[in-house]
This record gives C-alpha cells, structure tokens and sequence, in this order.
C-alpha cells in the first residue's frame, strides 16, 4: 500500500516591519524545496492588511523520508537561522498525513488535535450530502457525457467546494465539537 503524502503547517509570527526580509527568505527556500525529491509544492498564507505579521505556510512531501528529508537539510537549517532574528515567537509546526488538513484549528490554540472520529463523522455527513445533491445535478445537466467525465465534474466540484467553503466554515462553526477541551 502507497505511502500518503505528507503535510506541513508551520506557522510564524513576523515582527513588525520585517515581513519582506522574512518573505524574501521565504520565497529563496520555496526556490530550493522545489528541486528536492518528493516535493509537491507548498502554499503560503499572508496576513491580511492590518493584521498580525502572522505567516502559515503549508509544505507538502509524498512521503515521510522525503519530509525528514527537507527537514534535516542545510537547505532549511539556513533558512531557520536567517528567519531567527526576523520572528517575532518561535514557528509553531504540525505534520498531517490525513484528512485533518482540511481542519482548520480555532484560533489560540497553539498544537490541536481533533477528534479523529468527529472528523471522520463531519466528513461522511458532508461528502453524503454533497454526492447526493451535486451528483444528481452534474449528471442531469451533463446527462449526455459519458459517465467517467460526469464523475470528474462532480468530484472536481466537490473537493473544490469541501477545500474553499465548506470544510473551513464548518470547523469554524463546529471548533468546540471537533476540537474538544483536553481532560485535566
């Protein structure tokens, strides 16, 4: 059986003033990342004008070696000493090789683990709905293409919807349930 890719989220607060010193460092070790083994690209989030100088930036591997990998490079130990000066805490880090990616953490909470059964829960209960209804609807509009096509779309359809709009607005709305208070 395939190994999952694996999935990095680093998040780094910036101090003020210093974000395009720390973005351009960034943008060098992306440059780098990209020509190592196993690298399936990464995604970086800004802050929005006004906000905290906060960065997430989202690194993925097609396996674990290869992450270790990354992990143990001169490549990213430059870069961690060239960013020490630029942060303001230090960079909070948390692989994922599951379905939790699409699980954003209420904020505050600084290395959350969401209850693998609610995840499970949510997304049987979200991807039944949406097969129900944007299967049925793909494949009455598109009832003339052929049903390998039909499926695309609708699985196209879906993971776009389940990635932009509905995973994170439901773990938004349902943090307290996913995201349950640990037990002292």
């Amino acid at each position: 059986m395939a190994e999952p890719p694996v999935t990095v989220v680093v998040r780094r607060r910036i101090r003020p003033g210093r974000e395009s010193a720390y973005e351009q460092r960034l943008e060098a070790l992306l440059r780098g990342a990209a020509a190592l083994p196993g690298y399936l690209g990464a995604q970086i989030s800004r802050p929005a004008p006004g906000a905290a100088p906060e960065y997430t930036s989202v690194f993925r591997f097609d396996t674990l070696d290869n992450l270790r990998a990354f992990e143990e490079s001169p490549l990213r130990r430059a870069f961690l000493a060239d960013v020490a000066p630029l942060s303001e805490t230090p960079a909070q880090w948390k692989q994922m090789t599951g379905l939790e990616f699409w699980f954003t953490p209420p904020p505050g909470a600084l290395v959350p683990q969401p209850s693998r059964w609610r995840m499970c829960v949510l997304l049987i209960v979200v991807v039944y709905l949406m097969v129900l209804s944007i299967g049925s609807l793909v494949g009455w509009v598109l009832r003339g293409w052929p049903f390998e096509l039909r499926l695309l779309v609708t699985i196209i359809i879906e993971v776009i919807l389940m990635t932009y709009l509905l995973m994170p607005r439901l773990t938004r709305w349902l943090a307290r349930w996913i995201y349950p208070a640990p037990r002292s």
